[in-house]
C-alpha cells in the first residue's frame, strides 16, 4: 500500500507522517545543568543560564526553561514564618485619666 493511500485512509497528513525532529541532542547540557543545580540549590533557571553562558554554552531563554522543566528542576519554595498560636489577652479598659 502506498504512503499516500494509507494516509488518505487514516485521514493523516503526509507531512506529519514524514516529520523528523531536527532538535539537537543536548544530553551534555542537561547533565551540566543538573550538576550546577545540585551545587547551587537556590539558583533558578535564569541564574543557571548565566553560569552555563560563562562556560560557553549559549541558548535562548525558552530552550533553557524547557530543559529545566523537563528535568524536574525547581527552586524549593520557602515555608512561611511560624505564627504564634492562641489568642492575645484583651486590652484592659482604663477606669480613669492617666
Amino acid at each position: 500500500m502506498s504512503e499516500r493511500w494509507a494516509c488518505a485512509i487514516l485521514g493523516v497528513d503526509r507531512s506529519r507522517v514524514r516529520y523528523q525532529s531536527r532538535r539537537p541532542v543536548d544530553d551534555a547540557i542537561r547533565e551540566r545543568m543538573r550538576e550546577l543545580a545540585r551545587e547551587r540549590r537556590r539558583f533558578c533557571f535564569r541564574r543557571l543560564g548565566i553560569l552555563l553562558r560563562r562556560e560557553g554554552i549559549v541558548m535562548n531563554r525558552k530552550n533553557l526553561l524547557r530543559l529545566y522543566r523537563e528535568q524536574g528542576l525547581a527552586v524549593r519554595r520557602r515555608t512561611g514564618r511560624k505564627r504564634v498560636l492562641g489568642t492575645r489577652a484583651p486590652m484592659v479598659v482604663p477606669d480613669g485619666l492617666n
